[in-house]
């Protein structure tokens, strides 16, 4: 049968017969079940497109376009029904601009913008257009931003590394053309100040010069010269010191690491600035080394200069230091100076050596930003990937960097990149190496899938999990690490509702985990470890993956584990699983369980102290029982007597309780007000929990984190998750969710 290797399956699958009239061709087109709501992305509004913000102060903001037109809706049309139409013009202009980029057009905000006014205009009557269009320029006015505007796609990780790392520098070249801009007109003035002094500056040229053509004749300057020369002070520098302030401006004006600012001047000759972004890392390493020296040169002017401007330099003592000054007296604050190397390697287009260099260029120190970008994490079926691809093991990549204790580690994936700005943003800023490990979505052997959708995937079940591991954030584990920006992090495996009718169109409700096996089905690669199975050839002997999964021992089991899968027409079905794919989950379980511990959930070293712990107190209160025992301390207690229960009392209506005053620091739910829309309940189903009436209320608040309830309060769709102060003041990044809170309070 095409796509199925019938001699490579497990017996559970043989046992399954493919139904289908076309020899089970469609049947192979599959997709997780919880797919079914996201079959067209452009008519829902989302992450993407991304508008990549230009600022000319350097700061990097990258803005989804949702969120851009939001912000003009709320500035600019009138609430209530009196800005429906303008309302309804500018999300058609958002969905004009997402075509537009989906169609791969590649344009700052600013032409697509006029470009889909101009499609919306071309369909109204004239009278229409200039109602219409008086009011769209209104609000083109108050759109204060532009930048490229970006896809979801396998471009996407590169564009947005670069675009963070070329404003980053624009706001450190800025302030390294301040500061050396500076020092040079302060040399230049010393200068300056001693040539006035000097006879050149009192010759009869010089004086003539200066006084021009209209008053030539009414002035002997060469008796003028012989009068100023004879009058002139001593107190001119020394030729030692001309020479060295000269030397330190030759360098500061010659220096390559920024572009030329307003008191160096143009460079001759067509001299550009270096460039630091590289798609190798031993190319990068290389103008490292080749920079260096001119480094120390930089640092060295700039040292000398500072003295001199404070006339501060002594010869006697500076001149030895300086002579022996090398790049090993640089330190964490001279490299920060510098432009760090940022180096962008892509699965498919990068050498598989290369992520070696990368792991040890991060571990040298060298100041280096390496993006790994990975468009495959499963990999090819058979054991040894192909030598042009990082291949499945490039998701451990940043596992392994953490081993460098001093380099900052982010991994993620592409359609969390906007989500998690300010992580990459800081692993850019961070004076040390950083490594970014990020999963595009772009696997060529999934097809029907968009990037963005599978990229979401890889991170909901825990294929491709987000963490953060910062150096600078604290002194231990407990501050470094962080796993919080994973969907439910508490649970092996996030929990959702899948609601479908079958086919007697009866209302089916399922609790869904979406496991590794939901995210390796759409890939063609693993058509051969599962078979979909129509409701004709369910069993009992079928059971949930994720129920088979946490079994002790599942592969030695008679059942049959399955998946809910969803086919091109719609059809749902369980698809059962061979042993392949049920062996690469349960890794992958592993593999979340290792990372959870490092995040301080389900610690083994903590419970095994615990469980210690209370081993040690109970021995101890037992043998305290026996030793007062022993002494005769303790008498056996005669039971009491038996109390006879109270008569009922009369009914009575009861009154009405009193509401009970909900404090401003406790978190809490409109309940009575809520539309059963799941948003929590998908971000922790043990914290939020839906009632008799399907209305969700907080059931336990140790259940989950405070950013947890944050985020819910922001996916909540009417606004009635009010999420209070933190009670874990030890909880990452609190002041940051305290202040997306706020609104929500």
């Amino acid at each position: 049968m095409d796509g199925i290797s019938l001699e490579l399956m497990s017996p559970r699958l043989l046992e399954l017969n493919l139904e289908d009239s076309e020899g089970g061709r469609s049947l192979l087109a599959q997709r997780p079940a919880l797919f079914a709501g996201y079959g067209d992305l452009g008519r829902l509004r989302y992450d993407f497109p991304l508008v990549l913000v230009e600022d000319t102060a350097g700061s990097a903001r990258m803005q989804p376009l949702t969120a851009v037109v939001d912000d003009l809706i709320r500035k600019s049309v009138p609430s209530g029904p009196g800005g429906d139409e303008l309302r309804w013009q500018l999300l058609h202009l958002e969905a004009r601009i997402r075509a537009l980029v989906a169609g791969g057009s590649d344009e700052p905000l600013s032409r697509l913008w006029r470009q889909a006014e101009a499609d919306l205009l071309a369909s109204k009557t004239a009278a229409e257009r200039r109602e219409i269009s008086g009011k769209l320029d209104v609000i083109r006015e108050v759109l204060e931003i532009d930048g490229r505007v970006i896809d979801c796609d396998g471009e996407t990780p590169v564009r947005f590394l670069v675009h963070a790392w070329n404003t980053i520098h624009a706001g450190k070249a800025k302030a390294f053309r301040k500061r050396v801009d500076g020092l040079i007109l302060k040399l230049s003035d010393i200068l300056k100040a001693d040539f006035i002094k000097s006879n050149k500056a009192r010759s009869p040229e010089i004086l003539k010069s200066a006084v021009g053509d209209t008053f030539e004749t009414d002035f002997d300057f060469g008796a003028m010269s012989r009068v100023l020369v004879e009058g002139s002070h001593s107190d001119m520098l020394s030729d030692e010191r001309r020479h060295r302030i000269e030397a330190v401006l030759m360098v500061l004006r010659s220096q390559r690491f920024y572009g030329p600012g307003r008191a160096s001047g143009p460079w001759l000759d067509g001299v550009m600035p270096y460039s630091f972004i590289f798609n190798n890392c031993a190319a990068a390493m290389d103008a490292f080394r080749d920079r260096l020296p001119q480094m120390v040169d930089l640092i060295e002017a700039i040292g000398i200069a500072e003295l001199e401007i404070q006339n501060k330099y002594r010869p006697a003592l500076h001149d030895a230091f300086f002579k022996r000054f090398d790049d090993c007296d640089l330190t964490d604050g001279d490299l920060a100076m510098f432009p760090s190397y940022l180096v962008c390697l892509r699965d498919g287009r990068s050498d598989a050596a290369e992520t070696v260099r990368a792991l040890e260029a991060i571990a040298s120190g060298f100041p280096v930003k390496v993006l790994i970008q990975t468009d495959d994490i499963l990999g090819d079926t058979s054991p040894e990937p192909p030598r042009s691809s990082f291949g499945g093991g490039s998701a451990r990549l940043a596992a392994m960097a953490l081993g460098v204790n001093n380099a900052y580690v982010f991994q993620g994936t592409s359609s969390s990149l906007c989500r998690l700005q300010d992580r990459v943003l800081k692993g850019l800023v961070y004076d040390g190496p950083a490594l970014f490990s990020v999963f595009s979505g772009d696997t060529k052997t999934v097809s029907g899938i968009p990037p963005y959708l599978l990229a979401a995937a890889a991170m909901e079940s825990r294929a491709f999990p987000a963490f953060t591991y910062d150096p600078s954030a604290g002194p231990d584990w407990a501050s470094r690490f962080d796993i919080g920006d994973n969907p439910q992090v508490e649970s092996d495996w996030p929990v959702h509702r899948l609601v479908f009718e079958d086919e007697e169109q009866q209302r089916i409700t399922e609790t869904v985990p979406f496991t590794h096996a939901d995210f390796a089905v759409s890939d063609s690669r693993y058509a051969r470890h599962w078979v979909p199975a129509s409701r004709s050839k369910w069993s009992d002997a079928m059971v949930p993956a994720g129920a088979y999964i946490a079994a002790e021992n599942p592969n030695g089991s008679e059942s049959a584990p399955y998946i809910w899968t969803i086919d091109a027409g719609g059809q749902v079905r369980r698809t059962v699983l061979d042993d392949r794919m049920i062996d690469a989950a349960q890794r992958c379980k592993e593999t979340w369980r290792g990372l959870q511990e490092l995040g301080g959930i389900n610690n083994s070293h903590a419970r095994r102290q615990t469980k210690q712990a209370r081993e040690a107190w109970e021995q101890e209160k037992n043998s305290e029982l026996e030793a007062l025992q022993a002494r005769g301390d303790m008498q056996p207690q005669a039971p009491a007597p038996a109390t006879p229960e109270p008569a009922p009392a009369p009914a009575v209506d009861p009154e009405p309780a009193e509401p009970e005053a909900v404090s401003p620091d406790d978190p809490y739910v409109e309940t009575a007000r809520c539309t059963t829309c799941n948003e929590c309940t998908q971000i922790n189903n043990k914290m939020f929990v839906y009632d008799e009436n399907k209305q969700a209320y907080i059931a336990d608040l140790d259940a989950g984190t405070y950013r947890q309830l944050v985020e819910a309060a922001e996916s909540c769709q009417v606004s009635i998750i009010h999420p209070g102060k933190p009670r874990d003041s030890d909880e990452p990044n609190l002041d940051e969710l305290i202040a997306r809170a706020e609104p929500f309070n």
